[in-house]
């Protein structure tokens, strides 16, 4: 038998999470930025061992701010790589999040007596025990403490994407114009980064430092198979994210298996299947914004 009020706090706790993702994820991919979203989703573990270490908390504060700082110190070491030329861009983000990633997984593996965390959470995540980690305040029952918590997430998100969309349309489609207009374009690139890792470490106990990758890349992908005006590649993108937490959520029921794995793999099958519906035709894509209508 179906508990459906489990199910719906777990929909609903998936769906934030691709909606927030998918706000982020389509500026990370117009930009080519799409595998700078996986190094910070894997650069953050460390700062969250930290956090927990340090404060002996799991509350959602310690973790933002601790996974917030190494995500930003990962993304401007990065930067700093790419910008003096040592190495290329894609090696720069491959050095650097491997290694954070790495130290991560060390310490975990040093402190798992004190930090209740271990590798499958931080892999996998577990959408399904959403509902059973309950916000209690006083006597009160508030909902599952993961939906506030992304919640609260998707509004911030939200708000900065709609705030500076001007900034971000400019910064992303002509960055030499943006500077021109005195737009200033490294703070508008630092606070992207912020809310990127805002968005992993919103979701990470949700679905895991690997799979958020899924949400952040693959439905803003998919709509730009079929949408060339960045309004409607949002929408779409959104659009996808929960078809995929659906559809991911009835198949793992049917097949008993993971509902976070499961959904990572549906929104795969939708991209493959887009791509066949549109034909496999190649069209010209350009983070310098050809053939994507920029209003």
């Amino acid at each position: 038998m179906i508990d459906w009020q489990s199910t719906l706090w777990v929909l609903l706790t998936g769906g934030l999470v691709a909606t927030s993702c998918a706000l982020v994820g389509c500026w990370l991919l117009l930009r080519r930025m799409a595998l700078l979203g996986d190094a910070i989703s894997h650069a953050v573990l460390p700062g969250i061992v930290l956090a927990f270490w340090l404060t002996g908390s799991r509350t959602s504060l310690p973790m933002l701010l601790g996974a917030g700082a190494v995500g930003l110190l990962c993304t401007a070491i990065i930067q700093w790589l790419s910008q003096k030329r040592f190495i290329q861009s894609d090696a720069a983000i491959g050095v650097t999040f491997t290694a954070f990633f790495a130290l991560g997984v060390l310490l975990i593996s040093r402190y798992s007596g004190q930090v209740d965390l271990d590798l499958d959470c931080v892999l996998y995540g577990e959408i399904a025990y959403v509902p059973w980690d309950l916000w209690i305040l006083g006597e009160r029952v508030l909902g599952p403490r993961a939906v506030w918590t992304l919640g609260m997430g998707t509004v911030i998100v939200l708000l900065f994407t709609t705030g500076l969309y001007k900034e971000l349309l400019a910064s992303t489609f002509d960055p030499v114009y943006a500077q021109v207009a005195g737009i200033p374009t490294r703070t508008v690139y630092y606070l992207l980064m912020a809310v990127v890792a805002l968005v992993v470490v919103a979701s990470f106990e949700v679905v895991g430092a690997i799979l958020v990758l899924a949400f952040l890349v693959v439905p803003p992908a998919t709509a730009l198979l079929i949408s060339r005006r960045l309004p409607m590649m949002i929408l779409m993108s959104i659009a996808f994210g929960w078809l995929a937490v659906l559809l991911g959520y009835a198949a793992a029921h049917l097949l008993d298996v993971s509902i976070t794995g499961s959904m990572a793999t549906v929104s795969g099958l939708l991209f493959a299947l887009t791509l066949m519906a549109t034909g496999l035709r190649a069209r010209p894509y350009s983070s310098g914004g050809e053939g994507i209508g920029k209003s």
